[in-house]
This record gives structure tokens, sequence and C-alpha cells, in this order.
């Protein structure tokens, strides 16, 4: 019998370096699926095959040359690139899952048991945080300390909109920030008062600092543990990379969290790491000596703010707010001073992002970026993040300069409920302007927002193809002439992202030499009833060849 089986093994190793010249052995081959490769005039197929990490052949029939082991039959199921995000709030998002969740309080009531429930089994020292309320739900009174003094008494609580631009800290917070009546509210930023003069623990803009400043840091192990719990949930709906994003500077940076992971073996999602703008020199520190990562983790990146939120009423606007005829929103930070950063940063090599809603914020930041970068400003690939509420004039000079526009689908379903209220029909027409934007040729790419808006990128191509709000009551979309299709809101979520992040030859279609990251899905989005869309389910997901989630 030994002798039986050392014969098969000199037989087996004979015959792996005797193969014929030129043939190629396949680590994995998928057969039999619909393979949506989204490159321009790519035919379909039904075959992918991966070697090393990368797509090795994308086609109907495998060449004579290559063959595997090891064969998965899809059975007729949708194959596409993965999703990328362009703009997540990760960590944010991570310790989101790991807290209370404010997202569907519908009722006063509702939100304040969640509160009082969930503080009620913290450790001494703890604070109830993030929850991302959305005070729409229940009529648009926003709530109070008052709401949840009683039942939480020395536990500290803050927790924000679901926005991030507003937030409510009970009575225990405010003091810990010592935030009182005379306590003045900084530039660019608001505390709401009562009839008495006493702040209700509502806050706006940076007036949020005052107490994020005093939060206590979580530990090492306790970041870890939200980074898994962002990671699970992000590879389950699909996605292969990620935009990583923060809104304030901290001691411990994005990019530290996401290093840190890295180096213990947890990272398996690919992401492109930007830092608050406040703090460009400690980016360009990091890139000084030539470095800004791997392809599993990338950085180099900037994103700063010009203004707030529509729901806040912080989006800068030229024209006062038709609900809020006082207020036409507000700069989060002095134009002057966001472009001397912008300017900076620039000079440095670094890549910018700007946040921008309003119309005037949008015109503000775009005009900064053409003073910058002069002739050169389509090589820069800048980036508006969000872009939500542009002129017409602002959507031809988006296509006519390559700055990129970094939208979130998803909001537009959400805000669709309640926006005509905040800023009149006129200003609607270009609200969420998709169609617009390509139509006159500019670059438009997806994300979530995460966890202002849910991460899942099915949803958000639901949000981008029906434009049916979450209220049910724009069953043909709202403002359906924005509308756009399948393919265009896929391409959103791969191809024009992977061109955002200077990786277009690498990633985000299915060709021969770029990285093996794809998805399986339940559904062929573009033949299926639009509405059915976010039914599908995510199968499976594939970074670098490798399946690193699979539905139970």
């Amino acid at each position: 019998m030994r002798n039986y089986w050392s014969l098969i093994g000199t037989l087996a190793l004979f015959a792996c370096h005797f193969e014929p010249p030129g043939s190629i052995k396949l680590d994995t081959v998928y057969t039999n699926g619909v393979i949506w490769t989204g490159a321009d005039g790519a035919a379909g197929a039904s075959m992918l095959a991966v070697k090393d990490g990368e797509i090795a052949f994308v086609g109907t029939e495998l060449p004579a040359n290559m063959s595997s082991n090891r064969v998965i039959d899809l059975e007729g199921r949708f194959v596409m690139a993965g999703f990328m995000d362009n703009h997540v709030h990760f960590m944010e998002g991570g310790a989101a899952l790991a807290s209370v969740d404010l997202r569907d309080a519908d009722t006063p009531a509702e939100f304040t048991r969640r509160i009082t429930d969930y503080a009620t089994g913290l450790a001494e020292g703890r604070w109830v945080l993030n929850g991302n309320w959305d005070h729409t739900l229940w009529g648009g009174e926003l709530p109070s300390r008052d709401w949840i003094d009683a039942d939480t008494g020395e536990v500290p609580v803050y927790i924000i909109r679901i926005d991030g631009h507003m937030a409510l800290a009970n009575s225990s917070a405010l003091a810990a920030a010592g935030i009182k009546k005379e306590t003045q509210a900084p530039e660019g930023g608001e505390i709401l008062r009562d009839e008495d003069g006493e702040p209700t623990g509502i806050l706006k803009g940076n007036a949020l600092n005052l107490v994020l400043d005093v939060i206590p840091a979580p530990s090492d192990d306790e970041l870890m543990e939200q980074f898994a719990l962002a990671q699970s949930h992000a590879l389950s709906l699909g996605l292969t990379k990620i935009h990583a994003v923060t809104a304030y500077p901290s001691e411990t940076t994005m990019l530290d969290i996401f290093q840190m992971a890295r180096d213990r073996g947890l990272m398996k999602l690919r992401a492109q790491v930007s830092t608050p703008i406040e703090s460009w020199r400690d980016m360009k520190a990091e890139v000084e000596v030539g470095r800004r990562g791997d392809g599993l983790l990338k950085w180099g990146g900037i994103k700063g703010f010009i203004d707030g939120s529509l729901g806040a009423r912080t989006a800068w606007m030229y024209e006062p707010y038709t609900d809020a005829p006082d207020s036409t929103g507000l700069p989060l930070n002095a134009p002057d001073m966001l472009g001397g950063w912008m300017e900076d940063a620039d000079a440095a090599g670094l890549e910018l992002s700007i946040h921008a809603l309003g119309d005037r914020g949008i015109d503000a930041v775009m005009d900064q970026m053409r003073e910058i970068a002069g002739e050169d400003i389509r090589a820069r690939r800048y980036r508006i993040e969000h872009f939500q509420h542009p002129t017409p004039v602002a959507i031809g000079v988006l296509a006519e300069t390559g700055i990129i526009a970094s939208m979130q689908p998803f909001h537009a379903i959400d805000d669709g409920r309640w926006a005509g209220e905040r800023i009149g029909p006129e200003r609607l027409k270009t609200t969420y302007a998709f169609r617009s934007i390509l139509d006159a040729g500019g670059i438009l790419t997806f994300g979530s927002d995460w966890p202002v808006a849910p991460l899942s990128p099915i949803e958000g191509v639901y949000a981008a193809v029906t434009r049916r709000t979450l209220d049910g009551a724009n069953p043909d979309g709202w403002i359906p002439e924005q509308k756009i299709s399948v393919e265009e809101a896929l391409t959103a979520y791969t191809a024009t992202n992977a061109y955002s992040f200077g990786e277009e030859d690498e990633a985000g279609t299915l060709e021969a030499g770029k990285r093996a990251d794809f998805v399986v899905l339940s559904a062929d989005p573009r033949v299926i009833a639009p509405e059915a869309i976010r039914e599908m389910r995510v199968l499976e997901t594939i970074i670098g060849g490798v399946s690193v989630y699979t539905t139970p």
C-alpha cells in the first residue's frame, strides 16, 4: 500500500512539473453566470477566472491553455465588480452598531424609552452616544434634555441626528462640557435655548465640538470591536472598498485605527482614508516619505467642510430657507480660512474632498478649486462631497472642470419627504440632480454617508433608479426627471468610484489583469422591476479572489 501511494504522489508531482508550455493553472473558475463586466463596449460574459488575486479571464469559453481544479457553478446568478462606497463614516458606523439605535424611533416616547433603557445597562463612566435620530419621524419637534434627564441621571448622553450636524445632550453631558446659560456658541455653531435662555440640549454645527472634546476616548480593543462590526456589515452588503472619512480631528485618527486593524490582521475590506482638513499637516507628514499605502489600505486625502445639512438648515444657500425666512444657513468654516487650508493641502500633494450641500456653499468651493488648480484642475480629481443642491450653472461647471460629484442617492428618497418645505419648488429642480449631471458630461460617484444613511449599495441603486421617497408619497419618483438607469447607478458605485480613487487601471470593472473583487447577487438588477431592486441580496463577496462573505 505504501508503494502504491508513493507512485501516485510521484505521478502527481510529474504532472505538475510537466504541463504543456504556455499553460496557466488558475485558482478558481466561475461558470454559468450572468456577468456584467461594467467595461465600455464589452460583450456579455458567463465565465470568470481568477489567479493570484487577479482576474485572468472573462468571457464565454475558457482558453485551451487555462485550467483549474476548482470550478464553481454560478447557476445563472448575476456577477459584477465589487461595490465601492465614496463616503462613509466607518468608525462612527461601527460605534453606532455597538450603541443605541434611534434611526426608526418614530415617537418622542419611543425615542426616550430606547435611550433610558440603554443607559440603564451601561458601566460607570460610559456615555450614551451615536443614536442617529430623526425628529421628522414624529412631526418635526426637536427633542430636549428634559425628555431624558430624569431617567438618565448622571449618565452622560450625547446623541446625534442622522445628518451628523445636530445633536442632543442631556444635562450631565452639558455639565461635562461646561455648557451653561452664559456659554456662547462658537463661530459656525448654535446652542438652542428655551424661553429662559437655558440650553435645551440641542447643539448645531461647530457647537458639537464643545461636547465632542470631553467624551472619553475608547480603548484600542473597543475600537477594534467597532471596526470588526462595521467591516462585517460592509462585506455582507457587497462592498469591497470604501472611502473612510471623519468629521472631526482627534488624537487617535481614522488612519491610526485602520492601520491598527491591518497590523492586527483584522482588515479584509479595502479602504482609502482621508483626514480632516484641519489636520492636513499630519497627513502631509504621512506621505512625505513617499508612503501612501498599498492595495489594501491607502491614504493621502483630506476632507473639509464649507457648510452643514439641509435637515439642520445649516446648508449654505443664496436665498433664505422657505420655512425659515430669516436664515440662509451658514459656513461652518470661513471661506477664506477653508480656501487657505485647501491651497496648502493641494500644494502638499494631498487629495481634496470638500463637503458642500447648499448652492452658495457649492459655488464657493468650486471657485476655490478653480483658483487653486487653474488649467490642471481635471487632473487633480477634486471631489465635492454630497453636491446636493447646486444651481444649473454649477452643474455645467462641474462637467467643464472634471470636479467629481461624490453623492449618496439614499439621501434623495429620505430628504424628499420634506425638502420642498425647506427650499421650495424652484430650487428643487436641481436637487440630487443625477440625470442632469450625467447629461452634462459630469463625473458622478455614489456612496452611502453611513451611518447617516444605510450602508447598502443595493438601497442606493434603488434610490437612484426609482427616487421613491420613504413615505410612499412619490410612487413614480420624486423629481422623476432626475432618475438614472440601473447600469448608470452600478457604474457610479464601481468604475467611476475607481476613477475617483485613481484606480481605474486596477479595479472597478471585471477585466483581465484587474483585481478579483466582485460580488454575486440574487438577481440581475437590470431586468427585474425597479421597485424590486431593494429586495435583492448579496450572496457572496470576493476580494482579491478570496471569499470574505457568503450569505447564511
